[in-house]
């Protein structure tokens, strides 16, 4: 393997790439990788794996759809953590007394 080629190419891609994240798309590999799983890495990344024939970059489209889709997910996970979550106050006793005692109304208003 000629490692200069190797990394020209690699520097030819990674300048064509537009963005700092981009959505790619896995190909077949002869180790049980499994063909178009969407994943958003960063520039360097992409490159690597489009030249190693990983990954091609997915199209605008296909990129919009599964940053959406991110985001959603996102959205829900942060729904359910929040939802788990306890919130609690340390009260002194004295205030604890004071809000068990009932409300007095001043008659002079």
């Amino acid at each position: 393997m000629d490692l200069r080629a190797y990394y020209q190419k690699l520097r030819e891609v990674e300048k064509g790439i537009e963005g700092e994240f981009v959505v790619i798309r896995s190909l077949v590999t002869p180790d049980g990788g499994v063909a178009g799983r969407l994943t958003e890495v960063s520039r360097p990344v992409a490159a690597r794996m489009i030249v190693d024939g990983l990954a091609e970059l997915a199209g605008p489209q296909e990129a919009e759809g599964y940053r959406k889709r991110a985001a959603e997910e996102h959205r829900l996970e942060q729904e359910r953590r929040a939802s788990t979550q306890f919130q609690f106050a340390v009260v002194p006793e004295a205030e604890l007394r004071a809000l068990r005692r009932p409300a007095r109304v001043n008659p002079k208003g």
